[in-house]
């Protein structure tokens, strides 16, 4: 359907899954973006014969980020849970998640990302999780950051809220690889490396490789989201950072 949020196909003999956001420039993960990404991934993950999934995004960015009006503390529980459900689903999906990366990829978006397995961005791609900034801190981001890159890179982007770009990403190990075309370096890497192996014991391997920091993601993701929903939004400073944006001005911290 034209007006979906995702473009859904498959292709080389439908073991490959292509997932493309389709909401461009910004391509928000908002609760359509959410609801389109696990639905398709629903349907399509039960195929004996699916051997990998690649993410990417029309136009010049890969994602901007979440609805900062879904953030906003009448909707931000039941936006929150959907996108955890997400994550956890990408988490928990049986084959490889590739995900290609451009321009921008910041907040949601790029917690939609590190639910991936291989990540391949250009070279100026920005990537980070601004929310800080906006008195608030990334949930998703807190649990799959320090499992991808580290207890103190992922403190240094949590904390600070700044960006990097792709060079940058792959010293620290955000990203795989840096290509120009990094839709073209995952479909290449599904043809190279994947698409001559069983899927059934790929299967076993995806499995293997991730078990314990699958759980220990999700065990922390259930701890954050409450620390989030319970404790930060009752604080003056995280509403008024997340008012201040949506009003385009200057927040006034209270420091409380």
């Amino acid at each position: 359907m034209s007006d979906s949020p995702l473009r859904v196909w498959l292709e080389k003999e439908d073991r490959l899954l292509r997932l493309r956001l389709s909401r461009p420039k910004a391509n928000i993960v908002d609760a359509a973006m959410i609801e389109a990404l696990s639905a398709a991934l629903d349907k399509h993950l039960g195929s004996a014969k699916l051997t990998a999934v690649i993410l990417d995004a029309e136009g010049s960015h890969f994602s901007f980020g979440a609805s900062v009006a879904e953030h906003m503390p009448d909707q931000c529980e039941v936006m929150l849970k959907s996108l955890h459900a997400l994550i956890t689903q990408m988490l928990d999906c049986p084959v490889p998640i590739l995900v290609a990366i451009k321009g921008q990829c910041l907040g949601g978006g790029l917690e939609v990302a590190l639910a991936g397995n291989l990540l391949f961005a250009q070279a100026n791609a920005n990537m980070g999780q601004p929310e800080i900034k906006l008195a608030v801190f990334a949930p998703a981001a807190s649990c799959l950051l320090p499992e991808r890159i580290g207890q103190s890179q992922a403190e240094d982007l949590l904390f600070s809220g700044r960006s990097i770009d792709g060079n940058e990403a792959l010293r620290i190990g955000l990203i795989n690889e840096i290509s120009e075309d990094p839709s073209a370096a995952a479909e290449a890497y599904f043809d190279t490396h994947l698409a001559s192996v069983s899927a059934s014991s790929l299967r076993f391997a995806v499995q293997a490789a991730s078990a314990d920091s699958i759980e220990r993601i999700k065990q922390k993701l259930a701890t954050v989201e409450n620390l989030y929903l319970q404790e930060l939004m009752a604080t003056h400073d995280a509403v008024e950072g997340l008012q201040a944006f949506v009003e385009k001005r200057t927040a006034n911290w209270e420091h409380r």
